[in-house]
């Protein structure tokens, strides 16, 4: 294997960024082959060479890594940040391998970002002569008018930093929602900074959201926050694009735009007076109203046997008080005739009263 500049073998192994690895060697912690390197420039083998980070043995060259993530509003696009804002490195703490941003999006942006470690592919992205197409949804202030759509097709010319002015290559623009504050979709092949927000603000009009829905051949597919790894076809078509050849590009996502808000319209109060009251229900006593007692009605009188009286005849046909129970009285004098003591029990038999005889019953003796 030929030899490489040691910056970027220590970047290739995932150490740390090519500007990170230049630091690392100018300050004495990088040795090959047991000797400290503190040049710039300096060239090895990793194949043959022993290269040690801090102590560590380089393992070689990292495995590649090539990941979509979807940006939510509030990132900033960088691999750490002095003001300690939250970054796009702390969405993708999950993923394995080390990998950095390709391009940027703001920090009002959201959409598609590519994320990867392969730099010889970011940077071939990057370059202005790749012409990768980028497409956005935008959401502005005020309703351009065709003229002014027509002019940001055909190119403006935007300010950078230190104040030059650049012209903008041909865009393309179509209407996707009509309103108040429309939404366009927005094709262009460069990436400069904040470049659709800048060339809205030279016709007249605030960009109020946005969102990449599209780079290259890649479509956003993932929820926001989340992110997924490329297939192998998904990359070999974004090396072709890098490369200058032309790639098909896919199918336009399915753009999810919030509806406008509808104001609700509630239905005109009824008056109490026109109002149909409901019947109420019969509402049960109380257990104060309920009688603490209520008197039984008297039951019917048995019905006799045909053929008998209670008080003519007994139930064997010879009335209770004409013959006694069992003829002769325990001491052979008749029950109701005589008492025990020889009296009647009650002085006379209770008429239509008295019992049938059961016949004798004799004591033992």
């Amino acid at each position: 294997m030929p030899a490489e500049r040691l910056q970027k073998i220590i970047a290739a192994a995932g150490v740390a960024s090519r500007r990170k690895a230049e630091e690392l060697i100018s300050s004495g912690r990088v040795l090959v082959n047991g000797q400290v390197v503190t040049e710039l420039g300096t060239k090895a083998d990793p194949e043959q060479d022993h290269i040690r980070v801090d102590g560590k043995l380089l393992q070689g060259p990292e495995r590649y890594t090539y990941v979509v993530l979807n940006k939510p509003k509030g990132y900033v696009t960088t691999v750490s940040d002095e003001k300690k804002r939250p970054t796009v490195m702390d969405l993708v703490q999950k993923v394995k391998g080390r990998v950095y941003p390709v391009g940027r999006l703001d920090w009002a942006s959201e959409g598609l970002l590519l994320m990867t470690n392969d730099g010889g592919l970011a940077n071939a992205l990057m370059k202005a002569a790749s012409n990768v197409a980028k497409v956005y949804v935008v959401k502005v202030a005020g309703q351009p008018d065709e003229g002014k759509l027509d002019k940001l097709r055909r190119g403006v010319s935007i300010a950078e930093k230190g104040g030059r002015r650049v012209r903008t290559a041909p865009a393309k623009i179509r209407l996707i929602r009509e309103g108040d504050n429309p939404w366009l979709e927005v094709t262009i092949i460069e990436g400069r900074n904040r470049q659709v927000r800048k060339m809205f603000e030279e016709v007249g009009h605030h960009v109020e959201k946005i969102r990449r829905v599209q780079y290259g051949p890649l479509a956003l597919d993932v929820p926001p926050g989340d992110w997924r790894n490329l297939t192998l076809l998904e990359v070999a078509k974004l090396k072709a694009v890098a490369s200058g050849t032309k790639v098909a590009s896919p199918p336009s996502p399915h753009i999810t735009l919030r509806a406008p808000k509808v104001p609700a319209i509630r239905p005109p109060r009824i008056p109490k007076s026109a109002q149909q009251l409901k019947p109420r229900r019969a509402q049960r006593p109380s257990h104060s109203d309920k009688p603490s007692f209520v008197p039984r009605s008297p039951s019917p009188s048995r019905s006799l046997r045909p053929g008998t009286s209670r008080s003519g005849t007994s139930r064997s046909g010879t009335s209770r008080s004409g013959t006694s129970r069992s003829g002769t009285s325990r001491s052979g004098t008749s029950r109701s005739g005589t008492s025990r003591s020889g009296t009647s029990r009650s002085g006379s038999s209770r008429p239509g009263t008295s019992k049938p005889s059961r016949g004798p019953k004799h004591r033992r003796d």
